[in-house]
């Protein structure tokens, strides 16, 4: 009886040091929300840059598209 007990107890005491050491899926998480919050902090920083890099991206590709179509 008191064997069993003992077994038992150190059943326990093996799965909780488990669940203390086993991290990884938190630490992942950390992770990902920091890199967001990076992304996030970067495109508020050079809004205006990213504003001003699309505009003349979609510029140049409708003058681009209204030559190729005038122009065959």
């Amino acid at each position: 009886m008191v064997q069993s007990i003992l077994t038992v107890g150190m059943m326990m005491k093996n799965r909780l040091w488990q669940i203390c050491h086993e991290e990884s899926g938190e630490v992942n998480i950390v992770t990902i929300v920091v890199l967001i919050g990076i992304a996030v902090l970067l495109a508020l920083v050079f809004k205006n840059q990213v504003t001003a890099l699309i505009n003349s991206l979609f510029q140049t590709i409708t003058t681009n598209a209204t030559n190729a179509v005038n122009n065959p």
